[in-house]
């Protein structure tokens, strides 16, 4: 049985409701571990032998994290606390050894055993992913035929995590000398920051992304909450079992996954009532693609302090070369801009690896999106003022100060 055959005969038994073997004869019991314990392997996973005899693999020359060694027995492995799950070696590898991993089992177990209410976080990236049909609110009713409580849009915390960025920019930029790196978008950017290129830490905010902020905020407010996040990244896999971060989101599962599982519960959501919510703002939408983090920080921050002598000249790169190389023409003298935005996949994250449509229809989809947005920044969004007193914060000081659940210390 291969790995492909096992994935899809264990999700259909799984959305039937039946229990999953422990051992199933023909089946590798390798893959098998991998598909109902996701949680003891990296986000990548190694399914057959290399073949590859190179003295470095296209996979190793390709990890920007050193994540895949060679063992003393010739063969190649993963190590789980390098990898970040940003796919390079995804893409590098030829032979077909790798694969992405899967974490639908123990998910759809989740769900059907929660015992309080159970949230589907959706990135801002969703818009069209399932068909041009498949409206927020038709998605929203085929979450919860699957059992799901509630479908929350992770652009309201980008929302949210924009006024951050904003308020932190007229904070602390001054001069023509001081910048700022965003710290709320890409968790391959924020891993590069940290790993690689530790010394500019120092002028990275503080801040959570938009996915860990969204699972805070609900188990604030339902500290029962199962909350289970769904985007095209495989990073957010690896993010959300940060020590520092775990316990805000339960599960992670990507577009394709979700797609899977969609057509194993012959759930079809474009058949589905338009039960329609809006939220976000143009800003918190738009962060689904490169330059939106910036665009939207500029955007609020010309709202927040129009009289602002410095405001937000920014620089962005997408994908890992153009990441680097934008690091390193700062770390040169580069001072053209004051607000740096790297995204780990080209396009941003509608060109991460597990979207369903191509980078171009992502994109247009989310512009077109943003600009049916009844706000263009999170000043303007009452559902922004409305949570964050929800959450305890009487005022924009308060939440400054105080706003601890969207506060990363790295």
């Amino acid at each position: 049985m291969t790995f492909d055959e096992l994935y899809h005969s264990l999700v259909q038994r799984a959305v039937q409701g039946e229990a999953l073997p422990q051992v199933i004869p023909q089946a590798d019991p390798a893959h098998l571990d991998c598909l109902l314990h996701p949680d003891r392997h990296p986000p990548i996973w190694r399914i057959s032998p290399c073949r590859c005899e190179e003295a470095e693999p296209q996979c190793t020359a390709a990890c920007l994290f050193h994540a895949i060694v060679r063992r003393e027995d010739g063969t190649l492995a993963i190590e789980p606390e390098r990898c970040s799950g940003c796919a390079a070696c995804l893409d590098a590898c030829k032979s077909g050894a790798l694969t992405s991993s899967r974490d639908i089992l123990p998910a759809l177990y989740a769900i059907k055993h929660a015992k309080g209410p159970v949230y589907a976080l959706i990135a801002p990236a969703f818009h069209g992913q399932f068909s041009p049909q498949v409206t927020p609110g038709r998605l929203r009713s085929a979450f919860k035929a699957l059992g799901f409580t509630g479908m929350v849009e992770v652009a309201l915390f980008a929302d949210i995590l924009t006024l951050k960025e904003a308020l932190e920019f007229d904070q602390n930029i001054h001069t023509e000398a001081d910048f700022q790196l965003t710290s709320c978008c890409c968790p391959v950017w924020i891993a590069m920051l940290r790993k690689v290129y530790r010394r500019l830490m120092p002028h990275v905010p503080g801040a959570v992304s938009p996915m860990i902020a969204a699972g805070r905020a609900v188990k604030a407010l339902h500290p029962d909450a199962l909350t289970i996040f769904i985007g095209p990244c495989l990073a957010k896999k690896s993010e959300a079992r940060e020590p520092d971060l775990a316990g805000a989101v339960d599960f992670v599962l990507t577009f394709q996954e979700i797609r899977d599982i969609f057509q194993a519960a012959n759930i079809c959501p474009q058949d589905l009532e338009d039960s329609e919510k809006d939220h976000s703002s143009r800003a918190g939408r738009i962060y689904a693609r490169s330059g939106g983090v910036s665009e939207a920080v500029e955007a609020t921050v010309a709202r927040l302090r129009p009289d602002r002598t410095i405001q937000v000249h920014s620089r962005r790169a997408d994908g890992i070369p153009a990441c680097r190389n934008m690091i390193e023409a700062l770390e040169q003298g580069d001072r053209s801009a004051n607000f740096f935005e790297g995204m780990g996949c080209i396009g941003g994250c509608v060109g991460g690896p597990k979207t369903i449509l191509s980078r171009q229809e992502g994109l247009q989809n989310v512009n077109q999106y943003g600009d049916q947005a009844d706000c263009q920044t999170p000043l303007d969004n009452p559902y922004v003022s409305r949570l964050l007193q929800l959450l305890g914060f009487v005022s924009v000081e308060d939440f400054v100060a105080h706003s601890d659940i969207f506060i990363r210390r790295f």
